[in-house]
């Protein structure tokens, strides 16, 4: 199943007269969407309490919750120290979604700092692993899937091809595919359907049916400069893209079940029931 919705709460989720993030779910499904995202960016700080309140009214609702890790992990990160607080974001993460009856993570991968690409990818490839073995040895439980996400700036990691080196690394790893980073870390490169198609191949190829099939989406168009992103925009932009409609094409093609995040500034409600109607059968 196809699952699309807003990452936080829109401007017209408060113009409606909502006011607390447990009331989202409810909301969501009056108005036909069927997905949220829920972010810890600056600090991991919801109880256990209100994380079983949302998840709750998700499960209510028929509302698939997923959850952004901290922004700041860092797999690359020379620190061992600094290794370890990226790995238990990651881990307190997962458990916290759990209590939102949600499965997935979304986790920014690394940055190169003052070393190069390589150097840089090598050591986060060789401490994704190290997250690999902790939530294995740690969680209780194996329904979760932790998803590298695409990044949008020239010295982050975090590029297609990276990604899905990535998530060769276990099982749990399926890759969140942000397509507004991509196209400004590519200046402007998704112009079309055969674009978007190449990134999907790949990932067929690379990955298999299963976690081609189930990406995690992010979408919104994004302003870019010669360093990559800059800041998201709505749809109503006519300058920067990238469009979402041949990806919603290529989705339906190949029957694909994705998570789709909408991350328009303010819109993404909105922004996001533009998007269901690009789809053909949801």
């Amino acid at each position: 199943m196809l699952r699309i919705g807003p990452a936080g709460n829109s401007a017209s989720f408060y113009a409606s007269g909502h006011k607390k993030t447990v009331e989202e779910p409810e909301w969501l499904h009056s108005i036909g969407l069927t997905a949220f995202e829920y972010s810890f960016g600056r600090g991991i700080t919801m109880s256990d309490e209100t994380a079983q309140s949302l998840g709750s009214e998700a499960l209510k609702h028929d509302i698939a919750v997923s959850v952004h890790a901290p922004y700041y992990i860092n797999f690359a990160n020379p620190s061992d120290d600094m290794i370890l607080k990226s790995i238990d974001y990651v881990v307190r993460s997962v458990q916290k979604v759990k209590l939102m009856n949600g499965n997935r993570v979304v986790f920014h991968p690394a940055a190169c700092g003052k070393d190069s690409r390589e150097v840089a990818f090598a050591r986060t490839v060789v401490n994704v692993g190290k997250l690999a073995k902790a939530l294995e040895n740690i969680l209780d439980f194996d329904d979760y899937i932790v998803c590298p996400e695409t990044m949008g700036k020239m010295q982050q990691i975090g590029r297609v091809e990276e990604v899905i080196e990535l998530c060769k690394l276990d099982k749990h790893f399926y890759p969140c595919y942000d397509f507004g980073h991509i196209n400004s870390y590519s200046q402007g490169a998704l112009k079309g359907i055969d674009d978007y198609r190449r990134i999907i191949d790949l990932t067929y190829k690379e990955l298999g049916e299963e976690k081609a099939s189930h990406i995690h989406i992010h979408f919104s168009k994004i302003e870019y400069g010669k360093s990559g992103e800059i800041r998201h925009l709505t749809f109503d932009d006519t300058v920067f893209g990238p469009d979402y409609e041949p990806l919603a094409k290529i989705i339906d093609e190949y029957d694909m079940h994705p998570v789709i995040i909408c991350e328009s500034q303010e819109k993404m409600a909105d922004d996001a029931l533009l998007m269901k109607k690009c789809h053909k059968n949801i």
